[in-house]
């Protein structure tokens, strides 16, 4: 397991991406800070999609509860034809040009929303748009708030199902997301001040060509230790990561039972040593 078993700088765990119901994740963020505490986790990075709203809150709780906090962010964005998720870490959450880039997301999710509750109006599922940003602790609106909201109507029974059938890429009430180009992404967690890691490459099956363009472009990690990668997955991104400079990182990808119920806080860790390596790369 390598870096993956080794504790963190205070003999605990490093978990670098946790979701909060700033996005798309069940808890508030300072629930998902006193979660990771239980957990044994001592470095912990909320890594919200699109948006650093909960990063405040994360961060008062992460200090009451002796927590560092990484602060972070998760861009969903285009190589090429494929969407791929980019963790920024250490960014700066007041930078403006990352506030801007907030701002003209949730102006495109609440469109992208408003377009999936029309189609879902079409095939009879009548949801209204107070039922969805329920979910929702943050500017950031997305599938997964209109997946729970439809389960709560009793259209489907789980987020999956709603996905099946209706929210995932070719399903009748898709939408589109706001293309967001992989080498703009990475200049944006650059220009706020952080690094930018290749989260679950397994997931998003990308291959030594896809990251030897990502390294390229400016991304400094990825994330070989990921509670979906089985250990010949992570062996072969720890030889990747090796061989073209990435510092291989660990993150659970938690959300909360009722989201993503096989992924717990602190399910994987990292060693101090390579979170060393990817803060010294910031710029």
């Amino acid at each position: 397991m390598g870096e993956a078993a080794t504790a963190g700088p205070t003999g605990g765990k490093i978990d670098l991406h946790s979701h909060s119901r700033a996005s798309d994740g069940q808890y508030p963020a300072a629930e998902v800070a006193e979660r990771a505490a239980r957990a044994g986790v001592r470095v912990w990075a909320l890594c919200d999609h699109d948006t650093v709203a909960g990063l405040e809150d994360g961060a008062a709780a992460a200090k009451r509860l002796g927590l560092r906090l990484v602060p972070g962010i998760e861009l969903s964005a285009f190589l090429d034809q494929r969407e791929i998720h980019l963790l920024g870490h250490f960014v700066d959450p007041a930078h403006e040009a990352l506030r801007r880039f907030e701002d003209l997301l949730a102006d495109h999710r609440r469109e992208r929303m408003r377009k999936m509750v029309d189609k879902l109006a079409g095939m009879g599922i009548r949801v209204r748009t107070e039922d969805i940003v329920k979910w929702s602790g943050g500017k950031t609106i997305g599938r997964p708030h209109v997946a729970r909201a439809i389960v709560e109507l009793g259209a489907v029974a789980t987020v999956k199902e709603a996905f099946d059938r209706f929210l995932g890429e070719g399903r009748p009430a898709y939408v589109p997301r706001y293309r967001l180009e992989a080498e703009e992404a990475i200049r944006l967690v650059r220009g706020a001040g952080g690094t930018t890691t290749v989260a679950h490459p397994g997931v998003s099956r990308l291959e030594r060509y896809d990251l030897e363009r990502l390294r390229a472009a400016g991304a400094e990690g990825v994330e070989v230790y990921h509670t979906d990668h089985n250990p010949s997955v992570r062996e072969k991104y720890l030889r990747l990561a090796e061989a073209l400079d990435l510092v291989p990182t660990a993150g659970s990808d938690f959300h909360g039972e009722a989201v993503a119920p096989d992924r717990h806080l602190g399910d994987v860790s990292m060693s101090p040593e390579a979170l060393a390596r990817l803060e010294a790369r910031r710029p």
